[in-house]
């Protein structure tokens, strides 16, 4: 571990994993004081990830203290194709990438983390996928003194944090008529929605992706979601962030037997449904099950007091239902100013991986993981 001091605080860079284990109270403290945190910055979901994705070596966690308190952290690590890169720690599985910062003390600790960053950088290109616009990371963006880009990255899409019913009067006319008739089928079907406590994750997190695999029978499935690395990621993350509140895994019961799953993350702000699986005869029962999933998943964000209802990555049609609105989040490029011909490099590359990603789907509109494949960061674990 390397320090830098000024004044009363401290710059420090961890490699060290079992380092960063041993974070988690600090960490998870931190979290809470950061408004624009989101789920994949917990330390369940980042402690759990690196050990099913992570590499030895490759950890590189800025830290910012003041008088022994943690005020600041940027979660990266550092990977060698196609060029040196520090990128985000959670890989191409985390939907949203930011830096912690204690409000209170926000102006010092972007301020720390920024230096801190300029000596983790001496050769490499700082490049940090998934950047919400009111995120964090972008203050560290705005008082960066070196080279610098800002790219458009995915689109995510969003609602009020409101119960469904509210959501629903936010619809006019035949389309209002429509939900309103498949949240009645949904009730008079009698499913009922159960949430699984901390001891029944892990057989809870098999179903889950057992349904989620008989949804996508015979289509294109993300080939991640089906490997073990990936369900014992859930199993170990899930588990910690059900037990602090910060996700929560709800069955869908029919007759006793399970028949839907949906898994959703929790932060200050922000609750996302993350993943779900449904059995395929429930569409077989003229069963709309995006609309069953929303009505469970915008009552919890309701209840704990959320801002904003986020359906994450990707512009799919059915999420148009409900006029949500598009959110790009960013990608945000940054070197030391003798580095910027490095950076020009990476800015070019991701163009042509962009171009090279729109032609696949112009050509091929049901490649999906396609366009994620050209698209996706080289991180550890891809």
């Amino acid at each position: 571990m390397t320090a830098h001091r000024a004044g009363r605080l401290a710059v420090t860079l961890c490699r060290d994993f079992g380092e960063f284990g041993a974070l988690a109270a600090e960490w998870d403290a931190l979290h809470r004081r950061c408004a624009t945190a989101t789920p994949f910055q917990s330390h369940a979901w980042l402690h759990s990830w690196w050990i099913s994705y992570g590499q030895e070596g490759r950890l590189r966690v800025l830290l910012v203290r003041r008088a022994g308190r943690l005020i600041g952290a940027a979660p990266l690590m550092l990977v060698h194709r196609p060029m040196p890169l520090l990128v985000p720690m959670g890989g191409a599985i985390s939907d949203f990438f930011d830096i912690l910062l204690d409000e209170e003390e926000a102006g010092w600790a972007v301020g720390a983390l920024g230096r801190g960053l300029d000596r983790a950088a001496r050769h490499t290109v700082v490049d940090l996928r998934e950047v919400r616009p009111d995120a964090s990371a972008q203050l560290l963006f705005g008082r960066w003194a070196g080279a610098r880009a800002r790219l458009a990255d995915s689109t995510c899409m969003e609602l009020p944090a409101t119960p469904l019913g509210d959501l629903v009067t936010r619809l006019t006319g035949s389309r209002g008529q429509r939900l309103r008739s498949k949240l009645r089928k949904v009730e008079a079907l009698g499913v009922e929605a159960h949430r699984v406590p901390r001891e029944e994750i892990p057989a809870a997190v098999g179903t889950l992706l057992r349904l989620h695999e008989r949804q996508w029978e015979g289509r294109s499935v993300n080939p991640e979601h089906l490997r073990a690395r990936f369900s014992d990621h859930l199993i170990r993350s899930v588990g910690r962030m059900v037990g602090n509140g910060t996700a929560a895994l709800t069955e869908f019961r029919l007759g006793g037997e399970v028949v839907a799953s949906n898994l959703s993350l929790e932060s200050g702000r922000l609750s996302g449904g993350y993943l779900y699986g449904a059995d395929p005869a429930l569409r077989e029962r003229k069963v709309d099950v995006s609309t069953m999933l929303l009505r469970e998943v915008a009552q919890q964000a309701a209840d704990g007091g959320r801002e904003v209802l986020s359906l994450l990555r990707g512009a799919e049609s059915y999420k148009n239902h409900w006029q949500p609105s598009p959110v790009v989040s960013q990608r945000l490029l940054l070197a030391r100013p003798g580095l910027e011909p490095l950076l020009r490099l990476r800015e070019s590359q991701v163009a042509v991986r962009e171009r090279a990603a729109e032609t696949v789907k112009a050509r091929f509109p049901a490649a999906r993981t396609w366009h994620e494949r050209l698209t996706a960061l080289p991180v550890i674990g891809r």
